[in-house]
């Protein structure tokens, strides 16, 4: 995908790989970008840097996308690259979190996709051109013990990316890629490790890189027009181990899981003064 003189459009842009994502494309030459999020202020603070636009945003409806859309291409004409990259963590726990918790983290972490393909992919096919980069989560891969939510509709994400891939890649002129990051440090993630004590855990299991770091590896993943996506190399053998013997990997992730109850415990027993 050629990004110079591209017209982009990054949702969750307002701070962490979003806004690093933005900055990256303004670099790489794009002639529009687009920073979108519900934080308005700071998502203009970050367009300001390069003379790009920054607008409010809730991608979390089908409505809200389409608004982004058309005031994207009022500024800028047809959209060349639309990196859905806006998320959520959703709330902690399994199969007791409400429904109404499951619907919002589902509007946003798969349906914004789904909207997004819905409303853009028929100019694109008309014009043969155009990309659409989701971004999901190593959770999507594996999975995120704690966050059932998030790590069902993460790999959710990776489904639609695949299926929109294989039905509309190949020789349309259309790109698709799934951005898979790890450990960035973003406010999501320093949110989990204020929250939960199981980031004692997570934090150790792979190494944490910059935003700045994983817009890199998303910028130039999507010029190469590559579909995964990944921001920590290792995560492509985890896959492979999955795949090649899934009751092993099973049983790591539950061995995982035990230090992480185990952490939880020491913690509980530390704020009780035990």
């Amino acid at each position: 995908m050629e990004l110079d003189s591209a017209h982009v459009v990054v949702t969750g842009g307002a701070a962490g790989i979003g806004a690093a994502a933005a900055r990256a494309f303004a670099r790489a030459g794009a002639r529009g970008v687009v920073v979108a999020d519900l934080d308005g202020e700071a998502c203009a603070a970050v367009a300001a840097e390069f003379d790009g636009l920054g607008l409010r945003a809730d991608i979390g409806s089908e409505e809200g996308v389409a608004a982004l859309i058309a005031a994207a291409e009022a500024e800028y004409g047809p959209i060349d690259v639309f990196c859905s990259n806006a998320g959520i963590a959703g709330p902690y726990g399994g199969p007791e979190v409400t429904d109404a918790e499951w619907q919002r983290t589902w509007e946003v972490n798969v349906m914004s996709h789904v909207w997004a393909a819905r409303l853009l992919l028929p100019g694109m096919l008309e014009r043969r051109h155009g990309h659409l980069s989701a971004t999901a989560s190593a959770a999507g891969l594996t999975a995120n013990p704690g966050l059932m939510p998030y790590s069902v509709t993460k790999r959710a994400a990776v489904a639609v990316a695949e299926w929109l891939a294989i039905t509309y890649g190949g020789r349309s002129g259309v790109g698709f890629s799934c951005f898979c990051p790890q450990g960035v440090a973003t406010p999501m993630l320093e949110k989990w490790r204020r929250e939960d004590p199981s980031s004692r855990v997570a934090s150790a299991s792979g190494a944490t890189i910059t935003p700045d770091e994983a817009a890199e590896v998303l910028v130039a993943g999507i010029a190469a027009d590559r579909f995964l996506i990944l921001s920590h190399p290792e995560l492509r053998t985890y896959q492979e181990r999955k795949a090649a013997d899934p009751e092993r990997w099973l049983g790591g992730m539950q061995r995982f899981q035990a230090q992480i109850d185990a952490a939880r415990e020491e913690m509980r027993g530390e704020a009780s003064g035990g």
